[in-house]
């Protein structure tokens, strides 16, 4: 088995949380987060990984959308257009 660096190991983290918190997401919608987060990390896997401050930045900003999407109560992803232009708009549902 690999061993990974301490940024890899923070990127796969990411990667997993993502994924955990989409199995709290409506059924219907699942795939569209899922495919959202495949695209956003997808966009940048040509990143050299000993681009430090990139990957960090990377880092930073994937547990920014990750906060705004989860606890707000985003409940749908719609995708606009194909998934090459990667623009997203999200429904956020508030309780009252």
């Amino acid at each position: 088995m690999a061993r990974f660096s301490g940024l890899q190991r923070d990127v796969l983290s990411l990667y997993r949380k993502c994924l955990r918190e989409i199995r709290n997401k409506p059924e219907d919608s699942r795939i569209n987060f899922r495919n959202y987060a495949r695209a956003e990390f997808q966009k940048y896997i040509a990143v050299n990984k000993k681009d430090f401050n990139t990957v960090e930045y990377l880092l930073r900003k994937g547990h920014r959308q990750l906060e705004i999407l989860v606890p707000r109560g985003a409940y749908t992803l719609a995708l606009l257009g194909d998934l090459q232009h990667r623009w997203f708009q999200a429904e956020f549902l508030r309780t009252c």
